[in-house]
């Protein structure tokens, strides 16, 4: 196309002054309408989580008829997990997948949906979605960075390499700690916390660097949980949400016909991942059986234990978060 411009300049004696002017503006015009992204996530690429990025992304390019392509980098092949929000914030990568939770220390606001029996269904979950929403924007704001849509993970519950009746059961297990939650669980029951991210579970099962850990039951399947681990106690303890971030910079590059593209597909994307979500609970727990996992319903004694813990974290994570947290708390009770 540029030579057929450059021959058309020089048929119509354009001058060579104006010529190096206009050329460059159009080398950058062609190369504005043609922009590619990076989207690294840390989950497998059977993930459900994934598979909505991958969709999210092939929306996005068709229905920019190609002028924003995303492709999606799943199980971690990019950048590890705890990498990606830092990946975003500097520019290495456009857009990232996050675990919230993961960045309580950066923020408690993060680890609010981390709390054991604070939000416990998928209704509460999108309740409490909505009241942290505008502190979570503010957050990310400050930092460079946009909130483009969260997607819950599945209830919370117990994988475990012992039958277990009480907390005190639990006492010295070697227990995976992804997020300052599970790490302050860990310490709660006298657990071993060890930090082990999901691409690398399915190791650390086998190894035996860790015999227990609380995740969902999509997890316990995609890392192949059940050939370590024979136990998965169904607590419904809580519902994590991935969250999928863009550098605001990149953002804004965009014409706004593509931004408000991006943002429309992107709200499609997290009611599609919240409903498969819940769509596929049911099927990852009857996977885990046919896999040889029993899957058993927590006693009374271990709730009612888990629940005090809640009830702890709980009253530590609000002083913490200062007023903020306890606004948030407060709203979330009220809806």
């Amino acid at each position: 196309m540029n030579t057929i411009v450059f021959n058309t300049f020089k048929r119509f004696k354009v001058p060579a002054l104006l010529s190096t002017l206009i050329l460059p503006l159009l080398f950058c015009s062609q190369a504005q309408s043609q922009v590619k992204w990076d989207l690294p996530a840390a989950y497998p690429a059977t993930n459900f989580h994934s598979e909505n990025l991958v969709q999210f992304a092939q929306e996005v390019e068709q229905a920019t008829a190609g002028k924003l392509k995303i492709t999606v980098h799943a199980n971690a092949s990019l950048f590890k997990s705890n990498e990606i929000k830092r990946a975003v914030q500097s520019g290495q990568a456009a857009m990232g997948e996050i675990l919230l939770v993961n960045y309580e220390n950066e923020n408690p606001i993060f680890g609010l949906d981390g709390i054991p029996f604070l939000a416990t269904s998928y209704s509460m979950s999108k309740k409490l979605a909505d009241v942290q929403k505008p502190y979570l924007d503010k957050i990310l704001a400050a930092q460079g960075l946009k909130l483009l849509f969260t997607v819950a993970w599945p209830p919370q519950g117990i994988f475990v390499s012992k039958e277990i009746n009480a907390v005190v059961d639990m006492k010295g297990l070697k227990w995976r700690a992804y997020s300052p939650s599970t790490a302050k669980i860990a310490e709660l029951v006298y657990a071993q916390p060890v930090t082990i991210q999901a691409a690398e579970l399915s190791q650390a099962l086998a190894t035996g660097v860790v015999n227990s850990y609380m995740s969902s039951a999509s997890t316990g399947f995609d890392t192949k949980t059940y050939e370590s681990v024979k136990f998965f106690y169904d607590t419904q303890a809580w519902l994590p949400k991935n969250a999928v971030i863009v550098n605001q910079k990149a953002f804004d590059s965009l014409d706004k016909t593509t931004q408000d593209t991006v943002l429309k597909l992107a709200s499609q994307a997290q009611a599609r991942g919240w409903k498969v979500s819940q769509d596929k609970n049911e099927w990852y727990l009857n996977a885990l059986t046919e896999h040889g996992m029993k899957i058993l319903k927590p006693s009374t004694k271990l709730i009612s234990d888990f629940k005090q813990l809640g009830e702890v974290m709980l009253g530590d994570w609000e002083k913490k978060a200062g007023s903020d947290g306890v606004a948030i708390v407060e709203q979330f009770k009220k809806k």
